[in-house]
């Protein structure tokens, strides 16, 4: 498990395309939303523009990383035949699902941090340390979540169908999760199925360290609990496979 680990982190890292995408689109995209209105304040939130659009581009290009490479990834290795040999080997499904995990940390966490830079240089978001180092980390765990949904799309869909099924996903949790408006500014019958997605709890996170508070348990758990339910599915679905081979 540990060697395939060590094997997926390096691929991930040598795609460079990849690594462009995830990596400089949200720092790129953060600026373009909040660049020119980087002083204003949010409609119905005591907080900077720039501020809550740092929170959640950071969110944003970390699920853009472990969500959309997981996918499209696992999807192409399935139908190639990689994902068959690994099957014949020892390999637990549980260690599988870690290594995709890992790999897609490895490539979140830049992205992550660029974002923050972004904001710290470029639109002059001030933050005590303790912050900035909150904000980092539990973008970063959180991301973990998405990373175990990313693989369970992987086994779910087949090659042509994984891209539009990842994006229903992607575009339907970010929108929800309140990554593009704020959640309040949504009809309540969305707000109310929103405050149950991850992505709500997730922005929620940095949201709460911004205001100079702890994160809440209940967004603690809520993250919890789906990074629980999405790798079980993962580790789940690559036993369904074995059973088929």
């Amino acid at each position: 498990m540990k060697t395939l680990i060590r094997l997926e982190i390096t691929r991930a890292l040598r795609n460079k395309k990849f690594m462009f995408f995830s990596v400089i689109y949200p720092p790129a995209l953060y600026v373009l939303i909040a660049g020119s209105n980087s002083n204003a304040r949010m409609p119905g939130l005591d907080i900077d523009l720039s501020l809550y659009y740092m929170v959640a581009m950071a969110a944003f290009g970390a699920m853009t990383a472990v969500l959309m490479g997981n996918s499209e990834r696992i999807a192409r290795e399935r139908e190639a035949g990689w994902v068959r040999q690994l099957r014949l080997t020892a390999l637990p499904g549980r260690g599988y699902v870690a290594a995709k995990i890992a790999s897609a940390a490895t490539v979140s966490l830049p992205s992550i941090l660029l974002v923050l830079l972004t904001g710290a240089a470029a639109m002059g978001v001030r933050l005590d340390a303790w912050q900035w180092v909150a904000v980092g980390l539990s973008s970063w765990a959180g991301s973990f979540v998405f990373a175990a949904l990313g693989v369970a799309i992987g086994y779910l869909a087949t090659g042509d169908a994984v891209r539009p099924l990842t994006m229903l996903f992607y575009f339907g949790l970010a929108f929800l999760g309140g990554l593009w408006l704020p959640s309040s500014s949504l009809p309540g019958w969305v707000q109310d199925i929103g405050a149950w997605v991850p992505t709500h709890a997730y922005t929620a996170l940095g949201q709460a360290v911004e205001a100079g508070h702890a994160p809440h348990l209940g967004d603690v758990g809520l993250l919890a609990g789906y990074l629980v339910l999405f790798a079980s599915a993962a580790a789940w679905l690559y036993r369904r496979d074995t059973r088929k081979a």
